[in-house]
């Protein structure tokens, strides 16, 4: 007999309440900023940071402060306020990607949150060989594209369907890049199984991509000193050299690291 998969929903009411949290993180990302002095620093590369859904540049400028402070080379996405693939948007964004990759003569590091992390896996797919490694924040790249509680609203902006969008591409399927999917189980926006990136089954010992689970909020995600040390940790790997994130010692107590759910390769 086969086991019935379980219908994954939209986060509860309960959640969607949660998310003023956010507002307690950023309070937390204000208090620990002196201690963020200790984690690792870059090599300068850049680093192109895309906004959510409905955001702009200025939700992602603590972050971008705060790769500033770490040593690299943070860059706006510039293309005002997301409102999905209309029109033009993936053209300015791969624009954009190329703007920076020639004029830093580096491979550059993408972050996006939410939206802007699955603009930022299909960058990466686009242009791989420009891209050295790929970061999302909450963002729902697998699975139901409904079990959310802002499809309609994205539907609304955008002018398309989120089971019908406007390009060719697999969204489940991960870029031929280093990819960290960083995801909190008390998402009020998003179904946190969708942040969780499956590997096909032909490629279970490929490790390139990974899962890293945080305490938080969807909205407190770019704001949250435990996301800000993992991004700090994986930007700070060597061009080539990167290696999944080690949960070990203290870690443990912040972190999960699940693993992959094998997944028929299509």
């Amino acid at each position: 007999m086969f086991k019935r998969l379980k219908k994954i929903k939209a986060p509860s009411a309960l959640l969607v309440m949660m998310e003023g949290r956010a507002l307690f993180e950023y309070g937390a990302y204000l208090a620990a900023t002196p201690m963020f002095k200790r984690l690792p620093r870059g090599d300068g590369h850049p680093v192109l940071v895309l906004p959510g859904l409905a955001a702009t540049d200025f939700s992602t400028k603590p972050l971008r402060s705060f790769l500033k402070d770490r040593g690299y080379a943070p860059h706006e996405w510039g293309l005002g306020r997301n409102l999905g693939l209309r029109d033009g948007m993936l053209e300015g964004m791969l624009e954009r990607l190329d703007d920076i990759y020639e004029s830093h003569g580096n491979k550059v590091s993408i972050i996006g949150w939410s939206l802007g992390g699955i603009f930022a896996r299909e960058l990466a797919k686009l242009r791989p060989e420009q891209v050295r490694s790929v970061i999302s924040l909450g963002s729902p790249h697998s699975g139901d594209p409904k079990a959310s509680n802002a499809w309609r609203f994205y539907e609304y902006v955008a002018g398309h369907s989120v089971e019908d969008p406007p390009i060719e591409t697999q969204l489940h399927k991960a870029p031929p890049v280093p990819t960290t999917s960083i995801y909190t189980k008390t998402d009020g926006i998003v179904a946190w199984q969708n942040c969780h990136q499956a590997r096909p089954v032909s490629d279970v010992k490929a490790a390139q991509t990974e899962n890293i689970k945080v305490e938080g909020s969807h909205c407190g995600l770019g704001v949250n000193p435990g996301v800000l040390y993992l991004v700090a940790d994986r930007l700070a790997q060597r061009e080539g050299k990167w290696r999944p994130f080690a949960n070990v010692g203290a870690r443990k107590a912040f972190f999960d690291t699940p693993g992959f759910d094998a997944v028929a390769a299509v």
